[in-house]
């Protein structure tokens, strides 16, 4: 009884961790891509006028 329990836990750790190898992406990032620059850039002279 005891080993074909061990067995039994052997064999769901390792298919588990199978499935999660090889099993769809679970990401949930944002699809942002590339952000174009909408701002003006840094300008020493403007910037020492505050």
């Amino acid at each position: 009884m005891a080993i074909s329990e061990m067995l039994a836990k052997v064999t769901q750790y390792i298919s588990e961790a199978a499935m999660r190898i090889f099993g769809p992406s679970d990401d949930a990032y944002p699809n942002t891509g590339v952000q174009p620059f909408t701002g003006e850039p840094y300008n020493e002279r403007t910037a020492d006028t505050w």
